[in-house]
């Protein structure tokens, strides 16, 4: 046996459950097809917010709980900066479908959360061109995540607390036996007592069938501008926001460089054939898009779009994540198709997969079980 848990992929969720499942065992293996971090993953574009107040119902609210947790632990553990809580500002008409859902949804939670009137919203945050009707739900436990930073921090921790791990080595090939789980890579194999499959948008070749078919990699974008006076942007000033209006939506972050704020068109990922196939520059539909947009929401920005990049994620057809085993096959814990929200939870979905690999419950986690898409 060459190891008691192997995690294949070390990008949002397998850097965590890597970080996770090295505190309890010294016997773990992480694979990684380039470097951890690296400019191709789902990871990229410097940061991915942070909020408690999320409209997709109360069944992401233990893994957002126990993210809220598990963040500030590995900043402590780590000494890096991860989690920068400057606030999160969700805008939408009063009359509209986004923020009554956000409201309902935020309360049923009993999740903490401050509506501001049109006017309070306007004299808070002027940065933000604001419709007659739009007001906002304020999340003060939001921010922004330092995405790279986050991951390679996970990745030495994990190390350092003995933790192996392979680079350049991209798994081929998932066999589950009775006492093991085989990995194929080229032509060497390992086999392992548990395995963890979070290889994001590269993991549809590892799984089973049922599973393949109800998965696709999808291209998202991200943006920047320049500010017209940076210091109206800084994080104490300019919490990251969320705006989804009936003919427009936008969403980003503060400036992290003193120069540029993200800023990013919402809801417009794109089937792609393969993650190692993105499209990585921007349509000229998709530019002329988002700086019509900026212009109007964000007048403090120039509406020029100075960097932009793509980034290959995996979604499931409900878009929610693959998290847990399949029946007759307890030893593979399948930790992906997060379909572009992924990272925010990610430490919490790591250590629930390390917990299922070792044959433990998790509570929270029962919506995600692989299964629903097996016919099991």
């Amino acid at each position: 046996m060459d190891g008691e848990l192997a995690v294949i992929g070390l990008g949002s969720v397998g850097s965590m459950a890597l970080w996770r499942a090295a505190r309890r065992s010294r016997d773990v293996v992480g694979f990684e097809a380039w470097t951890p971090g690296h400019t191709r993953s789902a990871v990229g574009g410097d940061t991915r917010l942070f909020r408690m107040t999320y409209r997709r119902g109360p069944r992401f609210t233990p893994l957002l709980e126990r993210a809220n947790v598990l963040w500030p632990e590995l900043e402590a553990e780590t000494g890096h900066e991860i989690l920068t809580r400057c606030g999160g500002l969700f805008i939408g008409a009063r009359t509209g479908d986004y923020l009554p859902e956000l409201i309902a949804t935020t309360t049923a939670n009993g999740t903490p959360f401050e509506f501001l009137e049109h006017a309070e919203l306007a004299d808070r945050y002027p940065q933000h061109g604001l419709r007659p009707d739009d007001c906002a739900v304020f999340d003060p436990r939001a921010g922004f995540l330092r995405t790279d930073r986050a991951v390679l921090a996970a990745t030495q921790a994990a190390r350092d607390a003995g933790a192996e791990v392979l680079e350049g080595t991209a798994i081929d090939e998932i066999r589950e036996e009775p006492d093991a789980v085989v990995l194929r890579s080229g032509s060497r194999t390992w086999r392992f007592g548990r395995a963890i499959v979070a290889a994001g948008g590269w993991s549809k070749h590892l799984l089973p069938p049922p599973l393949a078919a109800a998965v696709h990699p999808r291209r998202n974008y991200l943006t920047w501008f320049v500010a017209r006076r940076p210091e109206e942007f800084a994080p104490a000033r300019f919490p990251i926001f969320g705006r989804i209006e009936s003919d427009r939506s936008l969403y980003g972050a503060p400036s992290t460089d003193g120069v540029t704020v993200k800023a990013t068109l919402d809801g417009r990922s794109r089937p792609a054939e393969h993650a190692d196939r993105v499209q990585r520059e921007l349509t000229p539909a998709e530019m002329a898009e988002t700086c019509e947009t900026v212009a109007e929401f964000l007048p403090g920005l120039v509406p020029s779009i100075v960097r932009a990049d793509a980034f290959p994620d995996l979604f499931t057809e409900d878009q929610a994540p693959l998290l847990g085993t399949l029946p007759g096959r307890p030893r593979t814990v399948f930790a992906t198709g997060f379909s572009g929200v992924g990272f925010k939870m990610a430490p919490a979905s790591g250590e629930a997969a390390v917990a299922l690999a070792f044959g433990e419950p998790v509570a929270g986690v029962e919506d995600f079980r692989p299964a629903r898409f097996a016919g099991v």
